[in-house]
């Protein structure tokens, strides 16, 4: 482990000198160093829990969970109290009873952080504007990015490393598919997004992790062709078609999604070793089959236990 990791909780400071991590709104608030330096701080994390069980101790944070929720609630409450933190937590609507900006500035006044799982990024972007307190984005309608923070380790824990690799990703293109694009463009991961015409993901996401691409040396395609964006990937990744929110629209979706099945038969069109992903919860029979999802190539489940570890690293980096 490296020292100056070990024991001391100013040592994590020391991960990014000179820059303090204030909030998580978005995947871009961290720089591409960050991004280096909080999946290596996971890493030794995951493998000494006992090294960090009193890290955030005297510490409290506030979780808005507007949302229903298994992983993220249950990751981010371990997290919090596996590191000698506690926390307090409200669901439902953040702003039902009272203006925004209120809730925002009571919370800063008990607590020293929140975390919010919301419908709107707005709705992130106002806590941190009025709070002055850290901000975790656990989920909004633009990004997942806590998700793909613990997706990025799990790909570094099974290759080795992330640079060359070919993630592809194949069904709505939602928060998942924008914090996906905007990670793998950052960190040297080719990424193809393949889609129904019509639930492209957001042109501006799409253009930045275009950008941001290019500066890697990488390549970032979106595409209706889900068996054109399998090709030669390592990693094939996808979600629910309906996300909360759009549940009215789930038997159109059926129909127009149907294609877009990650099969055994798409599956088999990726590498040789390639490894399937889901955030979950996962919806069989529709976005993905059974017999994927029970696969030896599926690694969904070490992607929802990585949520813990790299959560634990992310408020490592933000609270100390």
């Amino acid at each position: 482990m490296n020292k100056a990791l070990a024991t001391s909780l100013g040592s994590v400071v020391q991960l990014h000198p000179g820059r303090s991590v204030r909030s998580l709104l978005r995947d871009a608030d961290l720089s591409i160093p960050e991004l280096k330096r909080l999946l290596d701080l996971t890493q030794q994390v995951k493998n000494g829990r006992q090294r960090y069980a009193s890290a955030l101790r005297g510490r409290y944070l506030s979780l808005l969970f507007e949302k229903p929720s298994l992983r993220t609630r249950m990751t981010f409450e371990l997290a919090i109290k596996q590191l000698g933190g506690d926390c307090v937590l409200q669901t439902g609507m953040i702003a039902d009873r009272e203006p925004l900006k209120d809730v925002a500035r009571n919370l800063a006044r008990w607590t020293d952080a929140i975390v919010a799982r919301t419908y709107s990024q707005e709705t992130i972007e106002e806590l941190a504007r009025w709070s002055g307190i850290p901000v975790v984005n656990a989920l909004s309608d633009l990004y997942h990015p806590c998700q793909a923070l613990a997706d990025m380790f799990t790909l570094k824990e099974r290759f080795g490393q992330l640079w060359g690799l070919k993630l592809a990703y194949v069904g709505d293109g939602n928060n998942m598919a924008h914090s996906l694009l905007l990670c793998c463009a950052r960190l040297g991961i080719s990424c193809s997004v393949a889609t129904p015409p019509g639930y492209e993901p957001k042109a501006e996401i799409a253009a930045e992790a275009k950008r941001l691409a290019r500066e890697s040396g990488v390549e970032v395609e979106i595409t209706h062709d889900p068996s054109a964006a399998v090709r030669s990937a390592d990693a094939v990744y996808t979600d629910v078609w309906a996300s909360m929110g759009h549940e009215s629209e789930i038997e159109e979706r059926k129909k127009v999604f149907s294609p877009y099945q990650v099969n055994e038969a798409l599956l088999s069109k990726a590498r040789k070793n390639t490894v399937f992903m889901h955030c979950m919860p996962a919806k069989r029979g529709l976005e993905v089959t059974d017999s994927v999802m029970e696969s030896a190539q599926s690694v969904a489940f070490e992607q929802a236990e990585n949520r813990l570890h790299v959560q634990k690293a992310l408020l490592l980096m933000l609270l100390q």
